[in-house]
Formats: structure tokens, sequence, C-alpha cells
């Protein structure tokens, strides 16, 4: 394949030298297997995304975020890691990474990539180690209990995909505990040397030249020693697993976890400008936001799933948005994403079929106008809806586990169509590890490259907007009453502040501007006239 070069003009500011760089950014979201194939087996690689870094470029973000492509049996898709310190050979080798790297800062972007400091994969060296020796060194690096007198689990925690937390191994006789997968046995991260080896598998990255880190549901590092059975959660709502049964108070979200992190943060400070993330769901996920943002020496930032889960896009999402993050002294920096490859995309959750370009659209101006990060998922910049995966076809343990219940993580996992005329719309010239969805085909890059009212230009245009106006990456969030389905706020104050109005609804709406400004964005007739027609987005400046 060939890159095609980025445009001139969206170039981004030279943020090299500074070490906040990352404070507002838009970080581009690659999930490797599904982004370009190089070598012609159906699976993405690194190589592949080197080759296509201009198109991210081009979209003017600051960075790029590397989904796992670590050593791994694959069990759940590289969030299973064998080695954190060598590439898996269906992505490349370490060489590859390197190139990698090397190409991404010559365009100007950041490298992130996640580490997955929860869990490893039960091929470890260091779980092979531990499950056959009580004493050995690394006998206390994952969790370990005995039975209960009548053979039980030692507590009644839940696996997030499904059963106990807790599997049995003969060889240790003893059970190990695992949020996830029984493949994914869980790390006691309260240990001092496991502490170290991670540490120095930060480093290692570092010295490769990776601008930061997105740790993995970085609140299930830790557990209560006591092995307190968690109690039920009195809640009512919809559960497909006994996961959903439970308040997670006790495997997870444990008061040890800041001071790691903060350890963490001094290991990246001593390197400069490199930004920290925190993945954090769960029902306690506002607090422990905060709690691993807080101050000067934890991460900083951190997303959770407010949007991510929603079912709706509403006037609500956005008022609890703005209480959750109000910019007090000492509060840490919020980051935001509306599709994830854990998530169904956004655009399928909240528009009807007949309405996603143009919800797609308004979406992209919106995410760009939040006050924090944004990150942007690959295939959001061309309005991808989340593809249709046959039954035969899904290869995720939860997607297989909770079918047909939920959409499942496969449909926002296929791959990024590249030419429209060519076999499976330019991924791979073989069957791809998932099908291309049929609908994605005219969506394809090379189309919406030749059409001037595509979405991708709209994304191009927000992220430009969003470089343009400093407001929207550092300034305040004040919400303006509204009238559902409009929802309006302001970004900064003063003369740069900045008005930003969005109708939710596949319907116009009546909306008053406040006087004293001129339009600088819009889309779907987005405009100051006292009406906001069908998913109409504007953004507007002192006039």
């Amino acid at each position: 394949m060939t890159a095609q070069p980025a445009p001139a003009s969206l170039a981004r500011p030279v943020t090299a030298s500074d070490p906040d760089w990352w404070r507002g950014a838009v970080i581009y979201q690659v999930y490797p297997r599904s982004f370009a194939d190089s070598d012609g087996d159906g699976v993405g690689d690194l190589n592949g995304v080197t080759e296509r870094l201009d198109h991210i470029a081009s979209l003017g973000v600051e960075g790029v975020w590397l989904s796992p492509f670590f050593t791994s049996p694959m069990k759940d898709f590289g969030y299973d890691v064998a080695d954190y310190r060598d590439v898996d050979p269906i992505f490349g080798t370490l060489a590859d990474f390197d190139r990698l790297v090397e190409h991404a800062h010559d365009l100007g972007l950041k490298v992130i990539i996640d580490l997955v400091f929860c869990h490893t994969s039960d091929q470890h060296a260091w779980f092979q180690s531990s499950r056959e020796d009580h004493a050995g060194t690394h006998a206390d690096w994952y969790v370990w209990a005995d039975a209960k007198p009548e053979g039980s689990p030692p507590s009644n925690w839940q696996s997030v995909f499904g059963g106990p937390a807790w599997t049995w191994d003969a060889r240790r006789g003893q059970y190990y505990l695992h949020n996830f997968l029984p493949e994914q046995p869980q790390l006691n991260v309260a240990n001092p040397d496991l502490q170290e080896a991670l540490l120095d598998t930060v480093d290692f990255w570092l010295d490769r030249g990776v601008d930061g880190f997105r740790f993995d549901a970085i609140n299930f590092a830790m557990h209560d020693p006591a092995l307190t059975d968690n109690p039920p959660d009195p809640t009512p709502g919809k559960r497909t697993r006994p996961f959903d049964f439970q308040l997670h108070l006790h495997n997870q979200s444990q008061p040890e976890i800041p001071d790691f992190l903060s350890r963490i943060r001094q290991r990246t400070d001593a390197r400069g400008g490199r930004f920290l993330v925190a993945e954090v769901g769960g029902g306690q996920a506002e607090s422990e936001m905060k709690l691993y943002t807080a101050g000067p020496d934890r991460l900083n930032s951190a997303y959770g799933f407010l949007y991510l889960y929603a079912d709706r896009l509403t006037p609500e999402n956005l008022a609890e948005h703005a209480r959750m993050w109000p910019g007090e002294e000492g509060e840490g920096w919020p980051s935001w994403t509306f599709s994830n490859h854990d998530a169904p995309r956004a655009v399928s959750r909240w528009a009807p079929e007949a309405d996603r370009k143009a919800f797609a659209e308004m979406a992209l101006i919106l995410l760009m106008c939040l006050r924090g990060n944004v990150f942007l998922y690959q295939g959001e910049e061309l309005g991808l809806p989340q593809a249709e995966v046959p039954f035969e076809r899904l290869v995720d343990p939860e997607a297989i586990m909770n079918w047909p219940e939920t959409l499942g993580r496969d449909g926002a996992r296929t791959p990024i169509p590249w030419t429209a005329s060519s076999p499976h719309a330019g991924f791979s010239p073989v069957e791809p590890w998932l099908p291309v969805d049929p609908r994605h085909v005219p969506l394809a890059v090379d189309r919406q490259e030749a059409d001037p009212d595509a979405t991708l230009h709209v994304a191009r245009r927000a992220v430009a907007l969003r470089h343009r106006l400093e407001a929207l990456r550092t300034g305040d969030l004040i919400l303006i009453e509204t009238a559902a389905p409009v929802v309006a706020f302001t970004r900064g104050d003063g003369d740069a502040a900045v008005l930003c109005a969005f109708n939710l609804s596949g319907e116009a709406a009546d909306w008053s501007p406040p006087s004293g400004w001129r339009v600088e964005e819009a889309v779907n007739g987005g405009d100051l006239s006292g009406s906001l027609k069908a998913y109409a987005a504007l953004v507007a400046v002192r006039a």
C-alpha cells in the first residue's frame, strides 16, 4: 500500500518541548489487529500501522494510542500478556515497533501504548513459576488462596467474563484469582518485588521512545487480602452475568493503588513530557478517576464509561459530565471517548440508521468541544456504525458468552475500510480475522477523501477547530440552561470564550442563542437563527 502525505494545512503545533502537550490533546486509538494488514495474513500488524500513520496525522491529532501488541496467546486478543517486553509475531518485531515510533515522531505524533498491569496470561513465565512453587521468586506475584474446608472457592467474587473469579490449580493445590478470563490470572500488585518488575517494564518502553501509557483496568490492580465476600448490589437493572449482582468492594478498588501510581509517575517524570492515563470502570469510577489523578504526583488523566456504555446521548449525560469535573483546585484532568474497542460504536447506540451520517458529524464536533482530552477511536472519523458479525464468526469471549443479549465487542473491532474497490476494502488481500461489514465499504477512506461532504472532512475540521480555539482545549465548561433535546455550554471566558450548541435529536428544535456571537463552525444547519435543525451543531466565537 502507498501512504498518502498528510495535508500541510493540518499540521499540528510543535509540542515536542512542552511537558504539558497532552492537556486538551486529541489521541487517536488504533486497534492493531484491525487497522492494516501489511503481510497478507488477515491480521493487522505494526508495519500496517506505520504505513497508515499519514492518515492519522492528516486528522491533526497529537498522538496515537496502540492497543496491546505484546506476546500473547490471544485468549483476550492481547490483553492476556505473556511477555511485556516483546512483540507478538502476529504483529511483527521490536524492530517494527521502533520504526513505527520513529515514523510517528517524524510526523509529529506522540505514541501511547497500553500496559495491562492487573493481570497477565497464564502462559507468562511469572505465572508458570508461581504455580510450581509456594516459596519461589514468583510465589506471591499472583493471588493464590486455599479452598474453603468443603472445597469451594475462597470468596464469592465473580469474573467480569462470567462465572467465579477463582480457578483451582492442581499443581499448586490452591485457587488463583482472575477478574477476567481464567487464562488471565490476577497479579498481586501489592507485592513490592512485582512492582519493581512492572516499573522496569515502564522503563523498557520509555527507552524505546514511547511518549505515554494507558493503564488498562487499573482499578483491578489490588485486592482485599482478607478475601472478604462482596455484598450484593441492591440496584435494579439488567444483569447479563453473575458479576452484575455484586458491589465490587473487595476484589478491586483498594486504597493502596494510588501509591503504586505515584511510583509510576516518578519514573516517567524523570523522562519529562510523558502522558499517563487510567482506564477506570465500575460503580466507583467517578471517585477513583479523581483519586488516581489528584495532585501533581499521580496519573495525568483518567477516563471511564460515562459515554461508552450509555444507551442514548442526552443532555443529562452532559450535565453529569460537567458535574463530575468542575475544575476545582487540585482536581485531576479528565479524558473522554464515545467509542473504543470494548464498547459498541456510538453511532449505532445513539442514532437510527437513516440518521447516522448526520449524527456522526454532530458527535465529532461535540466530542472536540468537551473539556478534557479526547480519544478518537479508529473508524470514528469515517462515521462507521457497529459492524454486524454473524455468530459463527464471533471470536470475542464476552460476545460469545452474552450473545444475543449484547452487541458484543467484535462489532467494534472489525477491519478499517481503506479502498472500496479492493478485496476486503483494502484491509488485507485475504479473508480478515473478522469480516468487513458490507455497510462499511461505501465509507472507505478513499471514497471519503474524494467527497468534500464526507464525514472524514468534518472530522478534520473538528480537530482543527479544537487547535484553533484554545478555550476548547483548556477552558472551563459552563452549561447553559436549555430545553431538551438541545444542549449548550460555553468554554473559557472573556473575549476568548466559545459558545457550543447541539441538537441531539432527529427533529428541528427551538433555541434562542445569547447575543454577541458569530458562527465559527457548524454542521447540519447549525446557526444562530433561533432554531437548530436535526442533529445540528454549532461553535461560535465573540462577534
